[in-house]
């Protein structure tokens, strides 16, 4: 069992504890768990296969050592087993949507008999929610809307909950022996923000030893079929994946169509067509003259020709006039034509990131000092970075106020003497007010280096006023990027109700960046966003929102988010150096 399948079965044991209405301090404990083992780098499958004390970990204690050793060595919590006996289990999915928290997902089941997300669609949508104490028809407005997201996101996995749980199965493969070459395809080589399954194309001596070895893996729950070249399986985490056996000639070209996207598919063989040629997922082929009316009229051809191209994407591509094409721009959103007129994007890359000027410290709601997050900063050869810990509207996270602020930039002073090898520029995320003013003092705004504003609260503003407060905060003179735009959280919560166009074009008035945020829980903006953005000439800005070191790592989601927009380096202001990011933060005059 990897990290993330333990973190979610103690999360799972801190929420029916909630429902139950335990200790608070018994809920506390598995939540830090939860803390220390997502920020844990290294597997506890490992740790407990060899013997480590799991106690010298932070906050885990020897219950929760003997649940984390049992969850490795079983698969299951005998715990949780026993706590779903009593509580149905679809009252922890209640909790998924917005506005339902454990008491009132427990009021839902006393009250209306609810236990299932099916249950609470039903009882809301006869009114009968509003009626509940506590609840009123703008939650029970708010909780229908989450239930239709809830369905349309969470067949899907996030990419970064897929990289998690990718690894133990490509580590198990590859140590198979007569498996001399894997690839991950579809959506997720696409770098698509969420996935819903999993194509592994194998190169094998024996097929049936590399069937054996996916039914064979751990991680599986259940094996869907197996015989010939493909094998499904499900893992435990309700991942699907489909193993293919591939041969070598035909490599490319099945690593091609598995990729897809599937527009990218159907036009690569509109392509072969007017070339006279036919490609699959076996390689490309000529089409004999006698089947050529059949191929042309899409009807199928009678028999195929020589084999031209299959065992690599490059001779795939070359074959029918074109170069190769990252994976994330094959949606046939013009690199077909781009291709042609020899003017394909040189895409933005993570090594091209010069500093982070997004994340947070102790001094708001980070989990580290301001000099570590300096140090993980240089340690990852930045020229720069900025601290942007949360203003005083989030009193939650103890936001600062002008006062807090001037303190910590007598820390930065310090912090900036002690570390010349790192510049340390002076930032703030600033939230945006339900009236569309700043929540700082415009002589507090014009020393910051870099203001971040965002939306955090008064999220369910119909589209008219949400969308008039944003624009009020993009034209204010010291608002510099607009971060985590739409407020979207992937497969939890939907984006906040505003005209994106609208917004896009007053970032252009008035000179805003936008924000890739790179949290995979974000990725904010998505891809068609950025696109637009792109058009409308708005920069960039890639950053992470991190809260403790190891979330600066998260920059290549942004950078992937970035790709499969077109960006390139000269898109992304903080690919530039400290002044030159300077200078182009400073705002143009509108238009």
């Amino acid at each position: 069992m990897e990290n993330i399948e333990i973190v979610r079965v103690l999360d799972e044991v801190a929420d029916l504890l909630e429902i139950q209405q335990a200790n608070p301090f018994r809920v506390r404990a598995y939540r830090n768990a939860v803390r220390t083992i997502n920020a844990h780098a290294t597997p506890l499958r490992k740790l407990v296969e060899q013997g480590a004390d799991l106690t010298e970990l932070p906050s885990i204690g020897k219950g929760m050592a003997e649940n984390i050793r049992e969850l490795v060595g079983s698969g299951r919590l005998a715990m949780l087993d026993e706590m779903a006996a009593e509580i149905p289990a679809g009252l922890v999915e209640l909790m998924r949507l917005p506005g339902v928290g454990p008491k009132k997902a427990r009021k839902l089941w006393d009250e209306l008999g609810v236990e299932s997300i099916d249950d609470l669609e039903e009882v809301a949508s006869e009114g009968r929610v509003a009626e509940l104490p506590g609840f009123g028809l703008k939650t029970q407005d708010r909780i229908l809307r989450g239930i239709r997201n809830y369905r349309t996101n969470t067949t899907r996995f996030r990419l970064g909950e897929v990289d998690k749980l990718l690894p133990p199965l490509i580590e198990h493969l590859q140590a198979t022996p007569g498996i001399t070459r894997l690839e991950v395809a579809g959506s997720y080589r696409r770098r698509k923000e969420t996935v819903g399954d999993i194509d592994l194309l194998v190169l094998a001596d024996d097929a049936r030893a590399a069937s054996d070895a996916l039914v064979g893996f751990s991680g599986v729950e259940s094996v869907i079929g197996a015989g010939g070249t493909k094998t499904s399986v499900r893992l435990r985490s309700g991942l699907q994946v489909d193993l293919r056996v591939v041969p070598p000639e035909s490599w490319g070209a099945a690593l091609i169509y598995f990729t897809g996207s599937k527009e990218h598919n159907i036009r690569l063989r509109r392509r072969a067509l007017e070339r006279k040629l036919r490609v699959s997922e076996y390689g490309v082929f000529t089409i004999p003259e006698e089947s050529l009316g059949d191929a042309l009229g899409e009807r199928g051809i009678a028999s195929e020709g020589e084999m031209v191209a299959g065992a690599t994407e490059e001779d795939v591509y070359r074959a029918l006039d074109l170069s190769w094409l990252p994976p994330e721009i094959r949606r046939d959103r013009g690199e077909f034509p781009a291709s042609d007129a020899g003017e394909l994007p040189h895409l933005v890359e993570r090594s091209d990131l010069r500093g982070d000027v997004h994340m947070h410290s102790t001094w708001s709601d980070g989990r580290v000092s301001l000099e570590t997050m300096v140090e993980a900063c240089a340690a990852r050869g930045y020229e720069y970075m900025a601290i942007t810990d949360h203003s005083k509207a989030l009193a939650m996270v103890e936001g600062l106020d002008a006062a807090k602020l001037r303190r910590q930039w007598d820390e930065i002073a310090e912090v900036q003497a002690a570390h010349p090898e790192i510049r340390i520029l002076r930032g703030l995320e600033v939230d945006i007010l339900r009236d569309g003013s700043l929540d700082l003092e415009d002589e507090m705004l014009e020393r910051l280096d870099v203001v971040i504003i965002s939306v955090h609260s008064f999220l369910g503003l119909d589209r008219a006023r949400q969308t008039a407060r944003v624009l009020k905060a993009l034209a204010h003179p010291r608002s510099m990027i607009f971060g985590h735009p739409t407020g979207r959280l992937i497969n939890r919560r939907g984006p906040i109700d505003v005209d994106i166009d609208d917004i896009l074009h007053a970032c252009a008035e008035f000179g805003v960046a936008v924000e890739v945020n790179s949290h995979p829980h974000r990725l904010d903006l998505k891809d068609s966003h950025l696109w637009r953005a792109r058009e409308l000439g708005v920069s960039v800005v890639v950053a992470t929102d991190a809260h403790r070191p190891d979330h600066l790592d998260l920059a290549t989601y942004g950078i992937e988010q970035a790709r499969r927009a077109w960006l390139t380096p000269e898109h992304v202001l903080n690919t530039r150096g400290v002044d030159d990011f300077l200078a182009a933060l400073r705002r143009k005059p509108a238009s």
